[in-house]
């Protein structure tokens, strides 16, 4: 079955979207869709879902069920339920327990049955909220059996989820690479399913707004194809904080082989060392970019990319998107200053070590990702006339 490919900007954005139409069509009696989120390990499909929730203000519930043993865990354990009636006709199901009392307000006994009491995991939650059912295809057949009966009627046997709850599981590629059970069709027509893929650009924005150090973001930019199934996002990022307190790395690199070996294999490491060893660990930060003198900047910009025959595309690129995404992290918890403006304008109009499709690139993503903020660059007749061609 053919699957839809998204990053992580476009999975929070389809999120979005099903929440909302979920919403509509649960207010017309309609069962909510579920969704399958499919994707290597450590591509941040978990956290793309707890920010999508946190943003929608819900609540979430995460369950591995690959860790799960009993089933009543999942769907509540067995209990015997009493069917009570009172003089109005009024019928409720309640325990054993309940009988005194209800007996006490006129009801009496007039059936029974064999029920679910609701599982520990949903007791108590409200209205709102986010239903994680993670490695859904790493579980034993039967708690997939009992999943398929929450994704199609939002219930089981005797309980249900609250109203405005969402379903989401998640999944790893059935490609011989996971220990997974294959879906039939059955099971696949009751969800959507959606594919998370990696996107270089979108990592990089995502590791300036968190902090990774900047010289590891530029050599991701760099070597974007050294992720992989087997050295995922996670991994470098653990090997990546593992090395940030190092000032120098030059100075250590051993040290940093070994633990590079340690958490995303050889070849990784060894193409990081090479990347120290040609210097590209020393790049102009963004912060410098835009804040040091202007044509300090521009001609050590000019000088990492060089010109003619000897030009770096490849470094160009990387200093754009460094500068895009410093701005917008910034942009997103404080005003852009004149200042800042200023120096963008520059560097789309007159900056020598842009090409023009990339000072394009920088013009549009700045508007793109915070228009309010960046609206003052359209002040600029030289970036407007760009951009609106």
């Amino acid at each position: 079955m053919s699957q839809v490919q998204l990053n992580i900007d476009e999975l929070k954005g389809f999120l979005a979207h099903m929440v909302k139409n979920n919403q509509h069509i649960q207010s017309e009696g309609k069962v909510p869709v579920t969704i399958n989120i499919m994707g290597d390990a450590g591509l941040g499909k978990t956290s793309a879902i707890l920010q999508v929730a946190k943003e929608s203000n819900m609540d979430m519930v995460k369950l591995n069920l690959a860790q799960f043993e009993e089933l009543g865990d999942l769907i509540g354990f067995p209990v015997k339920e009493y069917q009570v009636k009172n003089a109005d006709g009024k019928t409720l199901w309640i325990t054993e327990q309940e009988i005194e009392t209800a007996s006490a307000k006129g009801y009496r006994v007039v059936g029974k049955r064999m029920a679910h009491a609701a599982p520990e995991w949903i007791q108590g939650k409200g209205e709102g909220g986010f239903l994680i059912l993670d490695d859904f295809t790493r579980a034993d057949h039967r708690f997939m059996q009992a999943v398929m009966e929450i994704c199609d009627r939002q219930e089981y046997a005797s309980w249900k989820l609250p109203k405005n709850w969402h379903v989401i599981l998640t999944t790893n590629p059935d490609n011989g690479d996971y220990n997974v059970t294959s879906l039939d069709v059955a099971q696949q027509t009751r969800f959507i399913s959606v594919e998370l893929k990696y996107d270089a650009n979108v990592w990089a924005r995502w590791a300036e707004e968190v902090g990774i150090d900047g010289r590891c973001i530029n050599f991701m930019l760099m070597n974007p194809e050294l992720v992989s199934q087997r050295v995922n996002p996670r991994s470098i990022t653990t090997f990546f904080n593992a090395i940030s307190s190092i000032k120098n790395f030059y100075d250590e690199l051993p040290l940093i082989q070994m633990i590079g070996e340690g958490s995303v294999g050889v070849d990784f490491s060894s193409m990081f060392v090479m990347f120290i060893n040609n210097k590209l660990d020393t790049l102009i930060s963004p912060e410098e970019i835009m804040t040091k003198e202007e044509k300090a900047v521009f001609e050590i910009l000019e000088t990492i990319v060089g010109e003619g025959d000897e030009f770096r595309a490849d470094l160009s690129s990387v200093m754009a998107t460094r500068v895009v995404n410093y701005c917008l992290t910034k942009a997103k918890t404080e005003n852009v200053p004149e200042t800042m403006i200023n120096r963008l304008a520059k560097i789309t109009t007159d900056c020598k070590a842009f090409t023009d499709d990339l000072k394009y690139y920088i013009s549009k993503e700045l508007l793109g990702g915070n228009k309010i903020k960046f609206a003052k660059l359209m002040l600029n007749p030289k970036v407007a006339n760009m951009v609106i061609k």
